[in-house]
């Protein structure tokens, strides 16, 4: 049985800028491959780098509101909202809130950074 403790992981910085824990990840828990899970972070008045992934990526917000951009497409996220963002499309969230925006991330396949692109677009 694999349980982990969020307060127990180690924060990385992905590559669209985002303070993140790997909580689920073969990579590091030789778990399925085929999905993996983080928790992210993104500070008051912050934004991730615009990206787009090779693999389809579903955000899960806890706290904190947020802007969504999916490719032309944009709409407000808050707390208990679910965000589909599929494979190859142009994405990034910014924080609309005076608190820490916090979310989960869902990746399938499990996320790669081979398959993590930055796009300079601008915002």
């Amino acid at each position: 049985m694999l349980i982990k403790k969020l307060e127990e992981l180690t924060f990385l910085t992905s590559k669209d800028g985002c303070r993140i824990k790997e909580i689920i990840h073969p990579g590091q828990n030789g778990t399925d491959p085929g999905v993996s899970l983080a928790w992210a972070e993104v500070p008051p008045g912050g934004a991730t780098v615009p990206h787009r992934l090779a693999m389809t990526e579903i955000y899960f917000v806890l706290a904190g509101r947020g802007v969504m951009h999916i490719n032309e497409e944009e709409a407000e996220v808050g707390p208990g909202q679910a965000v589909y963002i599929p494979r190859r499309q142009t994405q990034f969230i910014k924080n609309i809130s005076e608190e820490p925006l916090r979310f989960l991330c869902v990746c399938h396949p499990a996320y790669d950074p081979e398959g993590d692109e930055v796009v300079h677009e601008p915002r």
